[in-house]
């Protein structure tokens, strides 16, 4: 792709930011809520394009004016200046080339959202219940790190520690577009505490990451919602069991997609305040029918694309931890790191990063850049 079809397309992206800078001062968008955040979610990332773009355009001057000196000029010293700002401006162009062309492709509107995880324990019996435990503590070390917020919504521990299944949000910024990669089965090769005569076992866990639906994003009739309060279970002293704070909400909802009617039922135990698990309750129950109904999207998505890194069949098995060899490889690109302790640990950046080149590559070719 050459330099004027990038500017071209830089170019009409600075007129729909004009634009969408006038929009997003209008009253009467700012009071349609829906469209309001949409474009400024829009305004973030053109404008975080227009700075690209300032920095594109400023090395091909350079380039220019570099070249012009040198061709026009007769004082030796402007020439040797010349030179060496040409050299260096050529050097920096083949990288801002690419930041262009990654910053051009569509981003995908969920990627801003926060999310709800699952980790549920799969095969493997009380050593899956622990690996789901592990991957738990690692996810909430990885937020830590970001510094994005991880709520527990929901939890069933497993008899000698872990998890059978966990529910969680966290919010932050872009939280989806960095952990929606995590979604698939995960399968972990080691000698399991629970194993007296020391053999391996591969057990495994899934983790499903669904971006958080806004009010909006879904149309729910609340009082169509049938509530049931109970006490929770586990830490959280004497309240905890004397007052009934779980909630539970059972709610018929008919797919658009199939015409099925289906029962969904969600429970929240996060808090020992009822009011605040209702509305943790509601958020989880707009956000499964939000990725249920936006399924039929995604498959679309993941027909297009090879690698399915962000859209793929949640039953996949897209990662091993295999302790003996002290390694971790993502199937889906074949990443491997060494490092399966600092992994465990939280520090998982290095392969999510390998999968957005990955997930990138694949969008660029999409869009022809």
């Amino acid at each position: 792709m050459d330099n004027n079809s990038i500017l071209q397309k830089l170019d009409g992206l600075e007129a729909r930011y004009e634009e969408v800078t006038t929009l997003i001062t209008d009253p009467s968008v700012i009071a349609d809520q829906q469209r309001f955040v949409k474009l400024t979610r829009e305004y973030k990332d053109l404008g975080d394009i227009m700075n690209i773009r300032k920095r594109y355009i400023s090395c091909l001057e350079a380039i220019s004016e570099a070249k012009d000196i040198i061709m026009n000029e007769s004082d030796p010293e402007m020439k040797e200046m010349a030179r060496e700002q040409l050299s260096e401006n050529e050097a920096a162009l083949p990288a801002l080339e690419e930041e262009v062309k990654v910053a051009l492709v569509p981003k995908d509107p969920e990627d801003a959202k926060n999310v709800q995880m699952e980790i549920r324990a799969g095969t493997g019996g009380d050593e899956a219940c622990l690996f789901a435990g592990d991957l738990f503590n690692m996810y909430k070390r990885f937020c830590d790190s970001k510094g994005w917020n991880l709520s527990v919504t929901d939890a069933n521990e497993g008899a000698v520690g872990g998890f059978k299944e966990i529910d969680f949000a966290v919010s932050g910024d872009g939280v989806y577009g960095v952990l929606k990669y995590e979604s698939g089965v995960h399968r972990v090769q080691r000698v399991p505490v629970t194993e007296s005569n020391g053999r391996m076992q591969t057990s495994a866990a899934t983790v499903a990451v669904l971006p958080e639906a806004e009010p909006f994003d879904v149309q729910i009739n609340e009082g169509e919602i049938k509530w049931d309060t109970f006490r929770s279970s586990g830490a959280g002293g004497q309240n905890v069991n004397k007052v009934e704070s779980g909630v539970r909400a059972r709610y018929m909802w008919k797919n658009p997609n199939t015409g099925e009617v289906e029962e969904i039922l969600i429970e929240c135990t996060e808090t020992r305040d009822q009011p605040k698990n209702k509305e943790r309750a509601l958020s989880r129950l707009r956000t499964y029918i939000y990725d249920r109904e936006h399924q039929k999207y995604m498959d679309d998505i993941a027909n297009r694309r090879k690698t399915l890194v962000s859209t793929g069949d949640r039953s996949a098995k897209i990662r091993t931890y295999n302790f003996p060899q002290g390694r971790v490889t993502d199937h889906r690109i074949g990443f491997t790191t060494h490092d399966l302790n600092g992994f465990l640990g939280g520090d998982i950046q290095q392969m999510i990063d390998a999968l957005t080149v990955a997930e990138n590559a694949e969008r660029m070719k999409e869009a022809e850049l």
